[in-house]
């Protein structure tokens, strides 16, 4: 005889006619484990309503949640990325380049836009990470300037929203040289008088924390971002000690006064116009 015998009672569907639920309508949170679906996780500005964990995002969801009604008009939207080094890992840059196109249907990490945000016109430089890391190469580095001379030209706000893991290590030195590229752009916005606000989001790390995204007039973080330059790994075997706990957290750095304020998701938008109107009043008049 069997040892495992099947209840009857109770049973009123057949194995056959039961009815898989799809993939994709779930997700289960990495902090909290309780899952979610995705109509009120994108509702709730893609933030777990069990945890408030802030999922990563990208620039579609920043530019949606940051520009009135999603109005905006991108700028500079097909730079690409060239070959200058002829770099070659487990597959040729070019390749790996188009791949990703493909894959994310982004031309870049970077992409960058000019709307209204509560009424207040202004420039938004966006990275994702899905494009290689979020990684700074050389496209990188001139979208963010380009997106500084249009708010220069414009006399607009800039805001950079990061998110990465560093420099491009297929273009070499000359991902390193977009860091002073960068900082000098953004130096003739702050001589203008114009705001520059920065949101260090999950993951801020490498030469994009040591160069533009720490430049802002206030360098703003999502809750429990990770935002660093080399991973803590890298630094505990550098200096030899444990580290803190929360070391690198968006929480542990606002505390040390490497950050300046910590925002909720769902208060950006709000928080970020009512920053921009006391940083340039003349907005407020606009």
């Amino acid at each position: 005889m069997s040892w495992f015998r099947r209840a009857q009672e109770g049973i009123t569907t057949s194995t056959d006619d039961k009815i898989e639920a799809p993939d994709g309508l779930w997700t289960k949170c990495p902090n909290c484990k309780k899952p979610t679906h995705i109509r009120e996780l994108i509702e709730n500005l893609h933030v777990c309503p069990h945890c408030e964990y802030h999922f990563q995002i990208g620039s579609k969801e920043y530019f949606n949640i940051l520009f009135d009604e999603n109005s905006f008009t991108e700028l500079d939207t097909t730079l690409q990325s060239a070959d200058p080094l002829h770099f070659t890992d487990t597959k040729a840059y070019p390749a790996r380049i188009a791949k990703t196109m493909k894959d994310t249907k982004l031309y870049d990490s970077v992409r960058s836009a000019t709307g209204p945000l509560e009424s207040l016109h202004v420039t938004i430089a966006c990275m994702d990470f899905t494009f290689i890391g979020g990684s700074m190469g050389s496209v990188a580095g001139e979208k963010i300037a380009r997106a500084t001379d249009y708010a220069l030209a414009h006399r607009q706000p800039l805001i950079v929203i990061s998110k990465s893991g560093g420099a491009r290590m297929m273009e070499g030195a000359l991902s390193l040289m977009q860091m002073a590229k960068t900082s000098a752009k953004l130096a003739l916005l702050n001589q203008a008088g114009l705001p520059y606000l920065s949101l260090l989001t999950d993951p801020t790390t490498g030469g994009v924390t040591a160069s533009f995204a720490m430049l802002g007039d206030l360098n703003i973080a999502e809750p429990g971002a990770l935002i660093g330059f080399a991973g803590p790994r890298v630094v505990r075997e550098t200096i030899g000690k444990d580290l803190p706990e929360g070391f690198q957290s968006a929480e542990f750095l606002v505390e040390k006064g490497f950050v300046d304020m910590i925002i909720h998701r769902r208060e950006m938008k709000a928080r970020l116009a009512s920053v921009l109107r006391m940083l340039q009043p003349s907005l407020a008049r606009a």
